[in-house]
């Protein structure tokens, strides 16, 4: 292992650089809610298609502001593309799955797509486990089991379709990130792994909208405005970008400690901004999700992987 190598392993955290991934995590668990509050003037799809299509420029521009040679052959393209079609269509599930649940069970079952990602290096990518890691996975399945399972008054058949399409989504995240960590997209700069992504879903996307016949009716309003464009261009075309500069420059490891914080903020934040129910059995479910995400987070000393875990692991 190279001496930065090494270095960007160990390499702590300074207050500059927790206050980052604080305001990233902060910024993801606002995502579902700016989702949901849009959906009623820009359809699902449609709401999506844009989004990736006006995150874009903002990726090509700081491609080029850092010398990124975002078309260059670099034997990346045939992942990339795969990577960007599962990219598409996990948002073909989340965006319609947000249609039928609430904000606070999305951002919930969502941030199951670190424990397929640990399922999937374990199977794919010769990682091991360790006994965190097992018990994490025993105690998400374990929430998602009791949030789905045990009856809710104001939980019905169609809203339970709901957290099904985000939980496929989540594990469509999960196999995208596992794409990234086996093949040579993880040698690809921040930009271009993530410029795969975004083009490839801009068709599926806008393809799905047309499948589904959806339009907009009427002109959108500028605070629907406001918050597709804090969409686009922040959370898709800039924040992304940073997590991915900040893997490569601090443990990822480190890094991870702080994922479990997002599900817990967009439950509150969804509570009181969307003034979703909070029943008990829910609260619990979201406990051992939380939890899990914590366990399977925790590195393994007794086989550090030979990737960095998070390449790809928090987005929407």
């Amino acid at each position: 292992m190279s001496s930065a190598a090494t270095s960007s392993a160990t390499r702590p955290l300074g207050p500059g650089a927790i206050a980052v991934v604080l305001v990233l995590c902060l910024t993801w668990a606002f995502n579902q809610i700016a989702i949901k509050l849009v959906l009623p003037e820009i359809p699902p799809m449609l709401q999506a298609g844009l989004r990736s299509a006006g995150a874009l420029p903002v990726l090509l521009l700081l491609a080029r502001l850092r010398g990124v040679k975002m078309f260059e052959r670099d034997g990346t393209l045939g992942a990339g593309l795969f990577a960007g079609v599962l990219f598409g269509f996990e948002f073909v599930l989340i965006y319609r799955g947000l249609q039928l649940t609430s904000a606070s069970r999305a951002v919930v079952f969502l941030y199951t797509a670190p424990f397929f990602v640990a399922l999937g290096s374990f199977r794919f990518l010769g990682e091991r486990l360790g006994a965190a890691q097992w018990g994490g996975l025993a105690l998400s399945f374990l929430g998602v089991a009791l949030a789905m399972g045990v009856p809710q008054a104001d939980v019905d058949g169609k809203v339970l379709l709901g957290d099904v399409l985000i939980v496929l989504g989540g594990l469509l995240w999960g196999a995208t990130t596992v794409i990234a960590k086996g093949t040579r997209l993880r040698f690809a700069p921040p930009e271009k792994a993530l410029g795969y992504q975004v083009a490839t879903s801009v068709p599926i996307l806008l393809g799905a909208a047309l499948l589904s016949g959806e339009r907009i009716t009427h002109m959108p309003s500028p605070f629907v405005f406001g918050l597709m464009a804090w969409q686009a261009f922040w959370v898709v075309g800039t924040t992304f970008t940073i997590w991915f500069a900040l893997v490569k420059t601090y443990s990822a490891s480190k890094l991870s400690a702080f994922t479990f914080i997002t599900p817990l903020f967009g439950v509150v934040a969804s509570y009181f901004i969307m003034h979703d129910a909070l029943t008990l059995a829910f609260g619990l479910a979201a406990l051992l999700v939380i939890a899990g995400l914590f366990l399977v987070n925790r590195p393994n000393r007794a086989a550090a992987p030979a990737t960095d875990p998070l390449l790809n692991v928090i987005k929407t």
